[in-house]
């Protein structure tokens, strides 16, 4: 039997794997230079594999269909995908949240691991040749690219979204099953920054642990608040907790986002420490008072939006600004833009309706012996090692389905 498999990301690679046995000759084709473009640049290039939580949490931070994910997550655990890699020579280490990068911090190290399995089980892996088409002939499959390959038995799909054009992510996978009778839902950007309407150039580059940031509706109402680390950009925010975010927002609707600089403190608590700061230090000036509540760029910040003089000296600072500054330190407030493009989101939101896949084989309902896997998928989910452990169990389900061992 000759299998295609058309992607070397995670998914596909992980497809062809497990998809390969004595009796097979698995193909995997790829339009970049090298497997695992994606996986290079994931984790800023640590690669978060997985998240060691236990895998019955994972549904809860899957953000569309998650009930599709059932027998591709335990037919294929995060603790079977660690095993994989340690038993193929890659150590890891576990950080906060859970989060298991590579023991190096080297996504490389990651691709090397991947490559050598597909050396040793035989893969044949076709780069630089891009799968313009596929087409059915007789229930056999013919990939067309520069030269035509096949025919092939099964074809595994596993091609990506459309974040990250430059990886090789750019929508020709959808592009092809809408041909052959898929639904694709509509994409969009996920886990991507925001940009707000006001300017924040100069503050570019403030990073920001321990803060709140919220996002609430035109009529002020409360969607969704997270906790931990962000990013000033050139024209908004970035960072952990702005990319889990970023799927409460919709372009061209209004959002007003909220940061708490000091969410461990109510506004009475954080006068309290203010007024102590003010009474030992009552002849300095007010910003540099503050910057020791307050790293510097964000002092100046909060003196401009609560317009307060930074330089007048404390004992004159009236008793109304002091709590102006008390409110803006715990509401600064900002009114959302758009989102950064879907070429700039960490994943695509959106993909092959699951109705139309077999979610315990990854086959396709509409055509038989073609399988979906991965980022092509309407499913996504939060940051945390868990998209790539939805590539890696999906490409692992499919790869299994083809040798007829489907869950």
């Amino acid at each position: 039997m000759k299998i295609a498999v058309i992607g070397a990301g995670a998914s596909g690679v992980m497809s062809a794997i497990f998809a390969k046995n004595k009796k097979n000759e698995v193909f995997l084709f790829d339009s970049n230079e090298k497997i695992g473009k994606k996986i290079y640049i994931s984790g800023k290039g640590r690669c978060n594999i997985t998240n060691n939580k236990d895998i019955s949490e994972f549904f809860d931070e899957i953000n569309r269909n998650k009930n599709f994910m059932y027998s591709s997550f335990y037919s294929f655990t995060n603790e079977d995908i660690l095993k994989f890699f340690n038993e193929n020579g890659l150590k890891t280490k576990v950080e906060r949240g859970g989060r298991v990068f590579p023991l190096s911090d080297k996504s490389s190290d990651v691709i090397k691991t991947l490559e050598k399995v597909l050396c040793v089980k035989g893969v044949n892996v076709i780069l630089n040749t891009e799968v313009k088409d596929v087409c059915i002939s007789d229930e056999k499959f013919l990939l067309k690219t520069k030269e035509n390959f096949g025919p092939f038995d099964k074809v595994i799909f596993a091609t990506g979204g459309k974040s990250y054009p430059f990886t090789g992510s750019k929508g020709k996978g959808h592009e092809i099953l809408k041909k052959l009778g898929h639904n694709i839902t509509d994409l969009k950007a996920g886990l991507v920054g925001v940009d707000i309407k006001e300017n924040i150039r100069k503050y570019s580059g403030v990073s920001l642990k321990f803060v709140e940031f919220s996002v609430y509706n035109k009529n002020n109402k409360l969607l969704n608040k997270e906790f931990g680390e962000m990013l000033f950009t050139h024209t908004g925010f970035s960072g952990p907790i702005v990319l889990k975010s970023s799927k409460f927002f919709e372009n061209k609707k209004d959002y007003k986002i909220v940061i708490d600089l000091k969410p461990k403190l109510d506004e009475h608590t954080l006068d309290l420490r203010l007024l102590r700061e003010f009474e030992y230090n009552k002849n300095k000036n007010i910003k540099n008072v503050l910057s020791n509540v307050l790293i510097n760029s964000m002092v100046e910040l909060v003196l401009e939006k609560s317009n307060v003089d930074g330089n007048i000296s404390v004992n004159q600072l009236e008793k109304g600004e002091r709590k102006k500054i008390v409110h803006t330190i715990k509401n600064l407030e900002f009114s959302f833009r758009n989102l950064r493009p879907l070429s700039e989101a960490i994943i695509t939101i959106g993909g092959v309706d699951v109705k139309e896949v077999n979610s315990s084989t990854m086959e396709s309902k509409i055509v038989k012996n073609l399988y979906i896997v991965g980022e092509l998928l309407d499913v996504d989910a939060n940051t945390g090692g868990y998209n790539l452990t939805i590539a890696f169990s999906t490409g692992h389900l499919a790869g299994i389905s083809c040798l007829g061992k489907g869950v």
